[in-house]
């Protein structure tokens, strides 16, 4: 009999976590628990409160209930005003405008938080050598950070933020200064960095594939609150809301109704799936973009009409409306040809792919 597995040990962990300025709530209930070694994204759109949450764990900021500990450490607790500030926290923190001294060298720029510590010269030395060439720029130290490209410049700032050997990292929305293709390359490379020293991390980004493909976890936030946290696969697999589907552009989120032994969309009265398909209570259904098939308008039992067309790389993205006027719907699948605005086409949908929601999955 195998003995069972434990939970591993959080390396930042919080607990009933909110932040309130008088009697306006930014953050709201947030717990989570992240192990040793893994990144944590924090997705959201603006104003979700991601960066505040980053900002109380990193302690620029106090929150106004709950606890934050990293490692066995408590390093924020409401409850009895328990604070410690940022330089005795372990950790580093990666900005989206870099924050390099313009004045200092690379070198000068990496080796700082060490001599904040009271390091030795040729130990900061050694170290800053060191974390310079993890990130690809070990011949760099003594160029002016001017010289350098967005890219370049962004590896120092991680290179600053791990020269300690932090036993946490922070990105705030690292690479959102940098083009398309350059934060490809960068992602990757974050990624690797982080793998390969061991590290732990917590992500703030707007973009979904970053958070998809870096992280081990990701929280969805919405409102100040976490709206659903699991791994990358859970969370386009099984979307706990429509609004976490919606938000991951997974497909098209429609209202149902029941109606003539089958699940209706209740605008179109469009039929989706036999009766029996879900429980009773379903309310909203999310059609993924793959559940969705192009079929002859002759052979359909749904019948719409092209909106638009797109390329995207993997086929063409097209919006077709069921339905007119105020009963209209639209969906969204991918076509291997480009289909052209106005050309009547048929669909099919597999009931077996669509996500059904209750009224209480919305919050």
């Amino acid at each position: 009999m195998n003995a069972p597995t434990r939970p591993l040990p959080a390396a930042v962990s919080a607990a009933d976590l909110e932040l309130s300025y008088g009697a306006t709530a930014v953050l709201r209930g947030i717990d989570f628990s992240l192990p040793k070694g893994q990144t944590l994204a924090l997705l959201g759109p603006s104003g979700c409160g991601k960066t505040t949450l980053l900002r109380l764990v990193a302690g620029l900021l106090s929150p106004t209930r709950g606890r934050i500990s990293i490692g066995e450490k408590t390093v924020a607790d409401a409850a009895n005003g328990a604070f410690l500030p940022p330089e005795r926290r372990g950790l580093g923190m990666v900005f989206q405008d870099y924050a390099l001294w313009p004045h200092m060298t690379v070198g000068g720029n990496v080796s700082f938080p060490l001599e904040m510590r009271g390091i030795g010269k040729a130990e900061r030395k050694d170290r800053t050598l060191r974390a310079l060439q993890r990130v690809g720029l070990g011949q760099y130290a003594d160029r002016k950070t001017s010289e350098l490209s967005g890219g370049q410049q962004q590896r120092v700032a991680i290179a600053r933020a791990i020269v300690a050997e932090p036993a946490l990292i922070l990105f705030d929305e690292p690479l959102s200064n940098l083009d398309r293709e350059l934060r490809e390359t960068m992602v990757g490379e974050i990624g690797n960095l982080i793998s390969s020293l061991g590290l732990t991390a917590i992500y703030v980004t707007h973009d979904h594939s970053e958070a998809l493909s870096l992280a081990d976890q990701v929280a969805i936030m919405r409102g100040g609150r976490i709206e659903q946290l699991a791994p990358p696969d859970i969370l386009v697999d099984r979307p706990a809301t429509p609004n976490v589907a919606d938000f991951l552009r997974l497909g098209c989120v429609a209202a149902v109704k029941r109606h003539e032994g089958f699940w209706r969309l209740a605008q179109s009265g469009a039929a989706i799936a036999a009766e029996d398909a879900t429980a009773v209570d379903s309310t909203h259904a999310l059609l993924p973009l793959a559940a969705i098939e192009l079929l002859d308008a002759a052979d359909a039992r749904i019948n719409g009409t092209v909106l638009r067309s797109q390329f995207r790389g993997d086929g063409h993205l097209a919006t077709v409306q069921i339905g007119s006027g105020e009963g209209r719907t639209e969906l969204q699948l991918i076509s291997r040809t480009k289909l052209r605005a106005g050309e009547p086409v048929g669909l099919r949908i597999d009931p077996q792919q669509i996500r059904w929601f209750s009224s209480q999955d919305y919050r």
